[in-house]
């Protein structure tokens, strides 16, 4: 006799989970009964007879299927996993019904995480500036204005997608997604915070003369000569390298305030009265809790960089 292939024994096991007896499996798939039983009796032994009532959708097998589809990121989410069942089974299974298997075998829905692509020259440059900086402490980072820029929408969603995770699954690349950077229509602000406190904020309108990551616009030579004449020290900053900047974290502490209104700002000038009056308000301590956070940030970067170099 042919052997089944795995396909073909999921079929079998998943039709047997529903409550279809041998021959109604043996029907359905082709197989004769005595092979449908031997399955039986060595993959669900335990399994009781068909009983009454309406079969559930979803099998242990199929659930089983599903979270191995999407630990190994083969799928993301239940919708995607509805169609893999469907065009496996032959039946409609909605994906609700599957995100409710998924959260009782102990999986929970999130947003997947945005963060920059890193290359090995990234990590390597990445590795290089935590180690220049690991001795520096609280004091040291005192002494940097941090500076960014962001892009704030009047209306519209975060563009967030969503995928499935284990209960203390940690961060891994199926839960992260790439970000590049891009240009915007809405409202484009730059601004800076010290250790006093947030500095000075700006609606940008076209082309910016400064600003201290490694956006291309920001190594123009007009704003690398300002520099130079002005007496200023500029910290070399690895590319790909926002997150480790504390100021980004200032910024969804700003998006939070605002996302607070009630009302949806009518204009972009609105909006920026509204960035405005939430600037003024953010409070010292919450730079200062930022900044604080540098030391581990370079910590953290030192031993992911390590890691880095041995995987590659």
């Amino acid at each position: 006799m042919r052997s089944l292939t795995p396909a073909q024994l999921n079929r079998v096991l998943t039709l047997l989970d529903m409550g279809k007896s041998a021959h109604e499996v043996a029907t359905t798939t082709g197989r004769s009964v005595s092979t449908i039983s031997r399955i039986r009796s060595k993959h669900r032994s335990s399994l009781s007879k068909a009983a009454g009532g309406r079969p559930r959708k979803l099998s242990p097998s199929d659930i089983h299927y599903t979270i191995q589809q999407i630990t190994s990121q083969k799928i993301d989410h239940a919708t995607q996993a509805s169609k893999v069942l469907q065009d496996m089974n032959g039946e409609s299974i909605s994906a609700r019904t599957i995100g409710r298997a998924l959260k009782k075998a102990g999986m929970k829905a999130v947003v997947k995480r945005k963060r920059p692509r890193l290359t090995k020259k990234h990590r390597r440059e990445r590795l290089d500036f935590a180690l220049a900086h690991k001795d520096w402490t609280v004091e040291d980072w005192k002494r940097v204005v941090w500076s960014d820029e962001t892009k704030i929408n009047r209306s519209g969603s975060d563009g967030r997608k969503w995928v499935w995770k284990k209960a203390g699954e940690g961060l891994s690349d199926r839960l992260v997604e790439g970000t590049v950077k891009f240009g915007g229509r809405n409202l484009m602000l730059w601004g800076c915070m010290l250790w006093e406190g947030p500095g000075f904020a700006t609606k940008i309108d076209g082309i910016i003369i400064f600003q201290q990551d490694n956006d291309p616009k920001h190594k123009s030579k007009k704003a690398t000569n300002w520099l130079i004449d002005s007496g200023l020290d500029v910290m070399v900053w690895p590319p790909q390298s926002a997150d480790l900047s504390p100021i980004e974290h200032l910024w969804h502490y700003l998006k939070k305030r605002l996302a607070e209104y009630e009302v949806e700002a009518r204009s972009i000038q609105e909006l920026w009265e509204r960035v405005q009056t939430e600037w003024d308000k953010i409070p010292a301590s919450v730079c200062q809790n930022l900044i604080e956070s540098m030391p581990r940030r370079i910590a953290c970067v030192g031993g992911q960089g390590r890691l880095y170099q041995v995987l590659d």
